[in-house]
C-alpha cells in the first residue's frame, strides 16, 4: 500500500479543537516533525481537515 508523508509546519495556537486533535491523531508532538501514514481515506480526511497546517507528498 502507498505510504504518505505528512510534516506539522504551522501551529495549532488559535484554531478550533477539531483541528487540534486531527493533528495530535496524526501522531504529532511538535512544529516541523514528518510522520509516515498508509494511504487510507481515513487518513486522506485527516489530513484534509488540517491541510492550511500540513504538507504532505507520497512516499515510494
Amino acid at each position: 500500500m502507498p505510504k504518505i508523508r505528512v510534516t506539522w509546519k504551522k501551529s495549532t495556537i488559535g484554531r478550533p479543537e477539531r483541528q487540534k486533535r486531527c493533528i495530535r491523531a496524526l501522531g504529532f508532538k511538535r512544529l516541523n516533525q514528518s510522520v509516515i501514514h498508509e494511504d487510507t481515506p481515513q487518513i486522506r480526511g485527516m489530513i484534509r481537515a488540517v491541510e492550511h497546517l500540513v504538507v504532505w507528498d507520497m512516499v515510494d
